[in-house]
């Protein structure tokens, strides 16, 4: 007997794709779909979520989906809300004075302070209602507590009356998700983050068949060991388990570990200072590897799309959003906002652009109006002439030179749109030499408010250590990880050693 089907609510502007995913590794089956009776009908139903609160939640009037989604949650029928997702089952968001949300459940969403950097990017501790500690084993760290993934600029203060809630903080506490039976709303991306995530799906999938009677997979049972082979609790409760939600335990965004895969003709690819590239693996094979070692997030960068004038190519992003439960993030061939939105739809998180996003600003600013800064990722190639004196910015892998301070296209590239900056030394690319640190520290003054993703020679957990401490919010490495001459556990074992909280 095949697995629960789930109906997915197409917006036109989300990470449906991801989510879509993650239910299919949890043995469900998927539809998108644009028709609210369908939606109104099904035993399982998401709302991923992508974009800006009014804009989508005027979408999703004009389709008549806001009635459908505010009967589900009137009916107590499984229901699953992520990021924008969550917003939009309240009433309104400080994001879009004036529009209204589904308004299924009281609320109102608000701004970070300006305490905090915002967006909020990354991994992020949330705290589980009280007395963790069940058979599925999920919670996972011995304080009560878990890691999701988060991005996100607006947020739920407090829970409604009747609502259990996890929490965060980021900040001040907020609330990072609240369930009531089988309706389970996140503000992060269940779908992105990791075992514990894969593993909340297959809770909300098994709850909400044993309070409906939807079709499980032969054998599977609610108070049984698995449901599409992930661990079935034992308990009514998703977020597991119940009880009183303790106090928010402080936590800033945690420093990530991300694996390169730069691709050509399908395989991933290494060399030094761009040139002398040699074979990796396959990209699929190596994302799976990296994830189940820790990685906390992966970015594919199509290396010879850009240049060759060719789209990236989007059977290879299907194929490692298939394999992996983290965030992706995707670079390379993308000339206009419907590039990107083929990449988004294909599985990818973010969008990176490198010389394209430099010789055409607008086309970030278009990315972060259409999909969000959070997936808007501008590249920034730098080298240093002679070995010395200020970076500037080369384009066209390497080819081109500027005669751009790097610094100077940073702050221009966040003042577009750009979320995230990821910034690769030319000269020290696979030279294992270390980052520049100088580049990095320079950057990460230059826009405080926007994380900077150090990339280009590190090979030592010492190296990657030193570039957080120079600002970078991201450690991105490639050569040294393919070759198995350095883990991702060794890293992160090195950063608990000295001080640094990691997930």
């Amino acid at each position: 007997m095949s697995g629960p089907e789930v109906a997915v609510v197409d917006t036109g502007r989300s990470n449906a794709a991801s989510l879509m995913a993650a239910l299919e590794r949890a043995g469900a089956r998927t539809r998108l779909t644009v028709d609210p009776a369908e939606v109104s009908d099904a035993a399982f139903a998401v709302l991923p979520g992508v974009g800006a609160f009014g804009a989508v939640a005027d979408r999703l009037r004009a389709m008549g989906m806001d009635a459908a989604l505010r009967g589900r949650v009137e009916r107590g029928l499984p229901t699953l809300g992520a990021c924008l997702g969550m917003q939009l089952f309240f009433e309104t968001s400080e994001e879009s004075p004036g529009a209204r949300g589904i308004a299924a459940i009281p609320g109102a969403i608000t701004a970070y302070g300006q305490n905090v950097r915002s967006p909020q990017f990354g991994w992020n501790r949330v705290s589980l209602p009280a007395a963790t500690g069940s058979a599925s084993g999920t919670a996972g760290n011995g304080n009560n507590a878990a890691f999701a993934y988060f991005a996100n600029s607006f947020k739920l203060d407090a829970a409604p009356a009747g609502w259990t809630a996890a929490m965060a903080f980021y900040g001040a506490p907020f609330v990072a998700a609240v369930e009531r039976g089988p309706i389970l709303l996140c503000q992060f991306h269940p779908e992105l983050s990791g075992a514990w995530g894969q593993s909340l799906i297959g809770r909300w999938l098994a709850v909400g068949s044993g309070r409906g009677g939807a079709c499980l997979a032969s054998g599977d049972s609610i108070n049984g060991d698995s449901i599409g082979g992930m661990p079935a609790p034992r308990t009514a409760s998703i977020i597991e388990p119940a009880g009183s939600a303790p106090a928010a335990r402080p936590s800033a965004i945690l420093p990530r570990i991300i694996p390169c895969l730069d691709v050509t003709g399908g395989r991933v690819v290494k060399g030094v200072r761009f040139q002398e590239l040699r074979d990796s693996g396959d990209p699929a094979e190596l994302a799976e590897r990296y994830e189940a070692a820790g990685a906390d997030e992966i970015v594919l960068l199509d290396i010879s799309a850009g240049v060759d004038g060719r789209d990236t190519a989007v059977e290879t992003v299907r194929s490692v959003r298939r394999r992996i439960g983290i965030p992706l993030c995707v670079g390379g061939g993308v000339r206009c906002l419907e590039d990107a939105e083929r990449i988004l739809r294909a599985g990818a998180d973010k969008v990176s652009l490198n010389s394209m996003g430099y010789r055409n600003p607008e086309l970030l600013s278009a990315i972060a109006r259409e999909f969000g800064r959070q997936c808007c990722v501008a590249a920034v190639d730098a080298t240093r002439r002679g070995g010395s004196g200020t970076p500037i910015v080369v384009l066209d892998a390497g080819r081109t030179e500027t005669a751009t301070p790097a610094v100077d296209w940073i702050r221009r590239a966040v003042d577009a749109g750009a979320g995230e900056i990821l910034l690769t030394s030319r000269d020290r690319d696979g030279t294992r030499s270390g980052y520049d640190l100088e580049l990095v520290r320079s950057a990460s003054e230059a826009v405080p408010g926007t994380p900077v993703i150090a990339s280009g020679g590190a090979a030592t957990p010492e190296q990657i250590l030193a570039g957080i401490r120079a600002g970078a919010g991201a450690a991105l490495l490639a050569g040294a990880l393919h070759d198995g001459s350095l883990t991702i556990a060794t890293i992160k074992h090195y950063m608990r050693q000295n001080g640094v909280e990691v997930r």
